[in-house]
């Protein structure tokens, strides 16, 4: 489980495909501390780590994984985020994130509000999911919370720290970002379909 407080970055140094399976290699400051087996967020898509070798060390995303998130476009020297899963005995500073991503979005636009940035995000919302004003949502693996919702859209206020201290400072219109919906707004939707 994570709390969708970003810890970190890495660089992506290498990437090998072996079948339908991607193999990334990352350079991180606190890839000394991960141990294999253990559970790490990258964009918000939980992968275990498999080897660590300095400053770098290697997961794999098979490929279920690879067509839900966008791990599959990154490139040499992309940022990604990091968290590692939460201890039981921290602090839950954001909200309840599994690091299971649902599907993709596209940023839509920026827009600069004088120190701090609201994005708007697109998603196909034929899937069910939703989001709702003041709710949370997980984006890139950052817990954020919604400012305006929509049908298959919602925008996110960026303060200036979370800007400069993750991924979303490099985003572009365009660009594909990992989402994870609230858990509980999952489950609601779930019991609405199967009563109707």
């Amino acid at each position: 489980m994570f709390t969708g407080i970003i810890e970190n970055m890495a660089i992506l140094k290498d990437k090998k495909a072996n079948g339908t399976n991607v193999s990334f290699t990352f350079e991180s400051t606190i890839a000394n501390e991960l141990k294999v087996d253990q559970s790490v967020a990258h964009n918000g898509v939980c992968l275990t780590v498999e080897s660590v070798e300095g400053n770098s060390y290697q997961v794999t995303a098979i490929d279920e994984t690879l067509k839900r998130t966008n791990l599959g476009h990154l490139n040499i020297g992309d940022k990604i985020n990091l968290e590692r899963c939460m201890k039981a005995d921290g602090r839950f500073d954001g909200h309840i994130v599994q690091g299971h991503v649902d599907q993709t979005g596209i940023l839509k636009s920026i827009k600069n509000e004088g120190g701090s940035f609201i994005l708007y995000f697109e998603y196909d919302n034929s899937t069910g999911h939703v989001t709702v004003e003041k709710g949370s949502i997980c984006v890139n693996g950052i817990s954020l919370t919604v400012v305006d919702s929509n049908d298959n859209g919602f925008s996110v206020a960026i303060i200036p720290y979370t800007w400069e201290n993750t991924n979303l400072g490099l985003l572009k219109e365009g660009d594909s970002v990992n989402l994870e919906f609230d858990i509980l707004g999952k489950y609601m939707q779930k019991i609405l379909r199967v009563k109707h």
